[in-house]
């Protein structure tokens, strides 16, 4: 068996979920000799590299010291960190522009129209997120504002709770806000108890990584982006295969994008003062995989059906039919990416009458098959 180290802690979800996808890739190929230690993030290298003799390593690069220790190996190496602290390796690293984007639009297609951005100025994906996002608000015409901290606070420091209490009081509300990652979305919902301010009525908190047991754990539970860990890690644990058997690669940069959102109630109201709009959105986003139509909304919020695409048009910027299926398309990637289900099964969970229609829809609004997209994100 090929002999290799794994320097990917085991402390956090998104580390957990790219070791399960190595664990995936080995179910379907040969199996390896894994080394793996507990391992925390930023901790110092182990004492067994600098002997360490296998054929190959996936690491998560994230301290100057773990990258001198690493440029002294001749094996192969695969970098799944953002740090980029050896930029002569190839590395992987979840699309952060992706990521941003889909929380923006998460919180506009709540109708939110003030935004703002916190995040943790120590990392690289950080400041990539921050940055996207910006220019996501920015692409519509909004302004994004930034939390920037009084003075530099240490991890856990308890002063930074009163300092993110005074930035968002003075937000304008209603206010879409996203968290680089759960933990400071965590932080920013227990600052806005401490503040008074209700969520999700002033302020929508989204973040990422999905950490279930962190977002559950929230009050009240937090939405997070899901990154596609899983299929980083098992493109990652491919590469490296790749390259222990002798191919030559360097520097190669590989975004993966991110799987959906995982909505909770952090964000579950709509800032949108058209009650009868905001009714007809709210029926929309809870019965579309029921296998509603534009009908059945006029049913729930009477009104004329010109009336109630015009008020879709002008808030939303789409109809209701278009709405029905954006949110029904968004279940059926998400039963794509996260379950084994048969096509005509994920239909049926979405609210398609006919798994033809499914698939006419979802290749002219994807550009691919459903079956490509399965198996461009396993």
């Amino acid at each position: 068996m090929k002999q290799v180290a794994l320097l990917i802690e085991t402390s956090n979800a998104y580390a957990r979920g790219l070791l399960r996808g190595v664990v995936a890739y080995l179910r379907e190929h040969e199996p390896w000799s894994l080394h793996l230690a507990e391992h925390g993030r930023g901790d110092r290298p182990p004492s067994w590299l600098a002997s360490w003799c296998g054929d190959g390593i996936l690491a998560r690069i994230e301290t100057p010291a773990m990258a001198r220790a690493l440029r002294r190996i001749k094996a192969p190496i695969v970098d799944v960190s953002a740090a980029r602290l050896i930029p002569a390796l190839p590395w992987f690293e979840t699309d952060d522009a992706a990521i941003a984007q889909m929380a923006f639009e998460h919180l506009r297609d709540r109708g939110y129209r003030h935004f703002a951005y916190c995040g943790d100025t120590r990392f690289n994906w950080s400041n990539w997120r921050g940055e996207h996002f910006q220019r996501a608000v920015a692409a519509e015409g909004g302004e994004c504002h930034f939390y920037q901290p009084a003075r530099h606070f240490r991890p856990d420091d308890a002063a930074q709770g009163d300092d993110l209490v005074r930035w968002l009081r003075k937000l304008p509300k209603p206010v879409g806000v996203m968290a680089c990652y759960d933990l400071h979305g965590r932080q920013l919902l227990d600052a806005c108890r401490r503040a008074g301010i209700a969520v999700p009525d002033e302020v929508a908190v989204i973040s990422v990584d999905n950490d279930e047991v962190l977002c559950e754990l929230s009050h009240p539970p937090l939405t997070s982006v899901i990154p596609n860990t899983h299929r980083t890690g098992y493109e990652a644990a491919a590469l490296l295969d790749e390259l222990m058997a002798g191919r030559k690669l360097r520097a190669e940069t590989r975004l993966v994008p991110p799987v959906g959102v995982a909505a909770r109630q952090s964000t579950s109201s709509l800032a949108i003062e058209d009650r009868q709009t905001a009714l007809a959105v709210r029926f929309i986003r809870e019965k579309a995989c029921s296998g509603i139509n534009v009908s059945d909304v006029l049913q729930a919020v009477p009104q004329s059906r010109r009336l109630l695409e015009s008020r879709f048009r002008r808030l939303l910027g789409r109809t209701p039919h278009e709405e029905i299926l954006r949110v029904q398309l968004d279940r059926v990637k998400q039963l794509l990416v996260e379950t084994d289900l048969p096509l005509s099964e994920v239909a049926e969970r979405a609210g398609f009458a006919h798994v033809e229609y499914l698939s006419v829809v979802f290749k002219r609004e994807t550009g691919i098959p459903p079956s490509a997209f399965r198996r461009a994100n396993r």
